[in-house]
């Protein structure tokens, strides 16, 4: 739920919401805002700690591809993607439905969300609007809990003559510094700044990004 953003407009709608972050210093944020909604300081990869039935609906916003990090050694992306969502269908009443907008870096990463999705029970799919866009593309896992519903048409879907893409395409600019395993080189620039990153949303302090980010110093005579 991160400061509360999101929070706010489905305050406005008239709605309760609980939110989950895994970070304590962005939920300070929501605090300091006076947020509606209830807080809860967890890690989603660890499960969804709530009783059976007790949500109509899940929203996220560029959070699950986090699970697809391996930030400790004993974590475990697709056991961490099971739990999250095995505990995610549990807490959802029956004819409930989930939509999680989220960045995957590559078609492999989206599988494997997707495939630990429908393994806990979920139906429904993966939602792209302008796919063929580098900038205004994003996806959304539209899942439901019961009966399988329909699934709402992307934006920017349609091609001139009228039909419909249903792929996305992936681009190799963001990855071009990482190995075969799709890890960012150690001690590269991307390497220092996901690992920045991380430590930020774990609520540490960290020092703010410069030109001089990860650039490497010359020897001393």
């Amino acid at each position: 739920c991160g400061s509360g953003l999101s929070g706010d407009y489905i305050s406005d709608e008239g709605h309760y919401w609980i939110g989950m972050d895994i970070s304590p210093a962005m939920l300070d944020v929501a605090v300091e805002r006076e947020v509606e909604g209830d807080l809860v300081l967890a890690d989603v990869g660890h499960g969804i700690p709530f009783r059976p039935g007790m949500f109509d609906g899940c929203i996220s916003i560029s959070a699950v591809q986090w699970l697809c990090n391996a930030d400790k050694k004993s974590h475990s992306p697709p056991k961490r993607l099971y739990r999250f969502f095995s505990t995610l269908y549990t807490a959802l009443a029956r004819g409930s439905r989930a939509v999680l907008q989220l960045y995957p870096e590559n078609s492999e990463q989206l599988e494997l969300i997707t495939a630990q999705a429908m393994r806990a029970g979920f139906t429904g799919g993966m939602v792209v609007d302008y796919p063929n866009s580098a900038k205004a593309k994003k996806f959304f896992l539209c899942l439901f809990v019961g009966a399988s519903g329909t699934l709402p048409k992307g934006l920017g879907t349609e091609c001139a003559d009228g039909e419909e893409i249903h792929q996305a395409k992936f681009t190799n600019e963001r990855t071009r510094f990482r190995n075969a395993k799709g890890k960012s080189v150690k001690k590269s620039r991307d390497w220092i700044l996901e690992k920045k990153e991380r430590r930020r949303r774990q609520g540490k302090e960290v020092r703010a990004d410069t030109k001089y980010t990860g650039r490497k110093r010359r020897p001393r005579f």
